[in-house]
């Protein structure tokens, strides 16, 4: 396997995939043979069922894959060269088909541009996961267990010795740390079709690793970690190791987030730095109220994290964001200003999301919620936000129910790229996840009251 960038010439191709997300932010696909491939194809896509990516109910579910070829990166393999390309999606009458990740995102970024105050958002995405060399889980009326084993000391009997603290990985070199050469390549592979990663590191966990991205711009930024996700898991299978993106696969070790960096941008400027608290703008102020506002009534979180493995990470007394609150290099901050900038660099990183989300729809809220602040002049200090004290008051719903009732209740400002429909689809296919979680006895609940 072997990942290259894409230099337009359709000659050398033997397949053509089409990448669809579904609403899960997942990527779903469709291959054309080369004698199927053509550019009339590329112009005027393929037709496939959209209520088996949970869209669209079955008799409206007829939809059109038109391939971004600005997304496309070739794959070599033994069967030969892959062109692999993110699509758009339209409905049978050529419409847009607005609960589409990516079509939602990009109506976000046009609700932006029309508020006049910003041109462009910037996103650096952290990608945080763990790497395991064996996993086995099951769950049935009779059974519910989860086994995982990794080479730095995760599992009973399938570790390397010597072997680190589970809890002090952070930074860790080799041989200490047993994934440097498989983060090389998946580094490698990501640069090579123009993903752009500023570096890699341990995580402080065991078995916890980190990519962090540059900077793009939002869309961008969404399109290239769900295609990032997926050719970190195919690489990590072609090393005969598993990948997990789960918050918090790990009892009582460190969760993983995504955390988001951002600046908004105008005329090619960044408009968040300034002269008030931190270093920030006014406006940057602004946004900051707005996201944290959003994530207070749950509303934001409901899309930043959304799955019942979210709350298993956002838990107190750790470093894990669980209150709306914003600081200067502070780690347990939601909004966490770096201490390490220049002056005129300013920029802010929200902590709170985890790689569960559907990654169009998280960035699309987070700017949505920002133009909220920012067009309702919120200011962070009057709302106690830059404050340490009263922490336990503004502190956010912690499971996925009460963050659902959140959104379901605090959704007008993700009107002008959320339709109704998908909110409520959103919160439907939620529910059915929290309720399949919450009503299974677990093995824990076995340990404290089997014999009660």
């Amino acid at each position: 396997m072997e990942f290259l960038s894409y230099d337009g010439n359709l000659g050398d191709i033997d397949y053509l995939d089409f990448m669809m997300l579904d609403i899960y932010g997942s990527i779903r696909s469709v291959t054309l043979p080369r004698s199927y491939i053509s550019e009339a194809v590329i112009q005027e896509g393929v037709g496939f069922d959209a209520s088996n990516y949970g869209f669209a109910d079955v008799t409206q579910s007829d939809m059109v894959a038109i391939p971004d070829m600005q997304t496309a990166f070739v794959e070599s393999r033994e069967a030969g060269k892959i062109l692999h390309t993110l699509c758009n999606v339209r409905a049978m009458d050529g419409s847009r088909f607005e609960l589409y990740p990516r079509t939602v995102l990009l109506n976000a970024m046009q609700a932006m541009r029309k508020t006049g105050v910003a041109d462009d958002i910037k996103m650096l995405m952290e990608l945080e996961f763990h790497v395991l060399e064996d996993v086995n889980y099951a769950t049935d009326y009779s059974h519910s267990y989860y086994r995982l084993q990794s080479a730095e000391g995760i599992g009973p009997d399938y570790y390397d010795l010597p072997r680190f603290n589970i809890h002090r990985g952070y930074h860790r070199s080799y041989p200490d740390d047993r994934y440097f050469d498989l983060r090389n390549r998946m580094v490698d592979a990501l640069c090579a079709i123009g993903i752009p990663i500023k570096y890699h590191h341990h995580e402080v966990g065991a078995a916890q690793l980190e990519l962090e991205f540059d900077f793009l711009s939002a869309p961008d930024a969404a399109d290239k970690v769900a295609i990032a996700k997926w050719v970190i898991r195919n690489i990590a299978k072609e090393n005969d190791v598993f990948v997990t993106f789960m918050p918090k696969p790990i009892n009582k070790t460190p969760g993983n987030g995504m955390h988001v960096h951002q600046f908004m941008e105008k005329n090619g400027q960044s408009i968040f730095p300034g002269d008030e608290v931190f270093g920030l703008s006014r406006t940057a102020l602004q946004y900051s109220a707005g996201l944290l506002e959003h994530s207070l009534s749950g509303a934001l979180l409901a899309l930043s994290n959304p799955s019942t493995n979210s709350f298993k990470r956002l838990v107190p007394g750790f470093e894990a964001p669980i209150c709306a609150s914003m600081a200067k290099a502070s780690r347990e901050a939601s909004i966490r200003i770096p201490g390490y900038l220049k002056k005129g660099f300013e920029r802010i990183e929200y902590r709170t999301g985890d790689a569960t989300a559907n990654t169009h729809f998280m960035l699309a809220a987070m700017i949505l919620a920002g133009i909220d602040g920012i067009q309702a002049n919120m200011d962070p200090a009057t709302k106690g936000f830059t404050s340490a004290e009263g922490a336990e008051k503004r502190r956010f719903p912690l499971n996925l129910d009460a963050v659902l009732d959140g959104l379901d209740a605090d959704h007008a400002f993700l009107a002008p790229a959320f339709p109704e429909e998908l909110v409520q689809l959103w919160i439907s296919i939620k529910r059915g996840e929290a309720r399949h979680v919450y009503h299974a006895p677990t093995p824990e609940e076995y340990e404290l009251y089997f014999n009660a």
